[in-house]
């Protein structure tokens, strides 16, 4: 999986059928849609959809949110680019399957 691969997912017309994939199209066609992206992942107790989560309130920039769904997602807080950790989270889910 490559940062291209991932890429063309969150560019894609339509969302992926994974919530926390679908989450991820949403945040990237900008902050209107944090709403959107945020409802996907809200509910869900599984630690990808936790670190989706933990990047949307990173994007919105609450720290503090953030960093206490990186944490139910076993991951270090992020602090890099925000487009470049969108594309590793959606690489990382690809490769997952």
């Amino acid at each position: 999986m490559t940062k291209q691969d991932a890429s063309r997912t969150t560019e894609a017309d339509a969302p992926p059928d994974a919530p926390a994939l679908a989450a991820l199209w949403w945040a990237a066609k900008g902050p209107a849609h944090w709403d959107q992206a945020h409802k996907l992942v809200q509910d869900d107790s599984g630690r990808d959809a936790a670190w989706v989560h933990a990047h949307l309130h990173r994007l919105e920039g609450d720290q503090d949110n953030a960093a206490y769904w990186y944490a139910q997602a076993g991951r270090p807080v992020a602090e890099g680019d925000l487009s470049a950790e969108r594309d590793a989270i959606t690489a990382a889910l690809l490769a997952a399957g």
